[in-house]
């Protein structure tokens, strides 16, 4: 089986892959029926990056955030992704908090995506077939490929449920996990357990990210 390539914009940094990267254990091979169906998402996430950058930072922030948003809700499962990278204090919040934090949470990952893959710039994504088995979950390896052939891992840790497969982490470089990123910075802002200090950052780096087109 060959390697599903997506072409993608501009060679980005690590601080930058880190920042969109939303946003991941024991390796064993599964089937391949189950391996093309934890691939599906990847492959759809990749083809709308792809349709965000060829539209370019000349088309309005909003426009190219609002085509991202419902493949973001499709691939990802922020719910779980956000329960993870809050950690214990999950427990601790009330509803109204939980919701605030979960709605901020969507807008800074959709920002995020938007932000750093606004235009076409040569560089390509590939997944590759292979697929390893962490316990119940599925990762789905692929890769950046810089047009000046530098290369940076991307694997996404799918987990499915009664939507289907769904990304619940992701490994940069094959080692760098984003919930255990976003965990280590999170707890730096929920010391006290008030959820505040966590929700004005993110609405302030929504700010940012959007050139101050969106402020939640």
């Amino acid at each position: 089986m060959q390697q599903s390539i997506v072409r993608v914009g501009p060679r980005l940094s690590r601080r930058s892959l880190l920042g969109v990267i939303v946003a991941a254990f024991v390796w064993a091979g599964q089937g391949q029926a189950q391996s093309n169906d934890a691939r599906q998402p990847i492959n759809e996430l990749y083809t709308a990056l792809e349709t965000v950058m060829r539209m370019g930072a000349e088309t309005p922030f909003q426009q190219r955030f609002d085509r991202l948003a419902p493949v973001i809700d499709k691939v990802f499962d922020l719910d779980a992704i956000l329960r993870t990278s809050v950690g214990l204090r999950w427990a601790s919040l009330d509803a109204t908090a939980r919701d605030t934090l979960a709605t901020v949470f969507r807008t800074f990952t959709i920002a995020s995506y938007t932000a750093n893959f606004d235009k076409d710039g040569g560089d390509k994504f590939e997944v590759f077939p292979q697929i390893r088995a962490a316990e119940a979950d599925q990762i789905v390896q692929s890769r950046l490929v810089a047009t000046d052939g530098e290369q940076h891992r991307i694997d996404y840790v799918m987990r499915t449920e009664a939507p289907g497969w769904r990304v619940v982490d992701v490994l940069l470089d094959g080692t760098i996990s984003r919930v255990a990123v976003q965990r280590s910075d999170f707890r730096a802002l929920l010391t006290s357990g008030n959820p505040g200090p966590l929700i004005d950052s993110l609405k302030r780096k929504i700010g940012e990210l959007s050139g101050g087109a969106m402020r939640p």
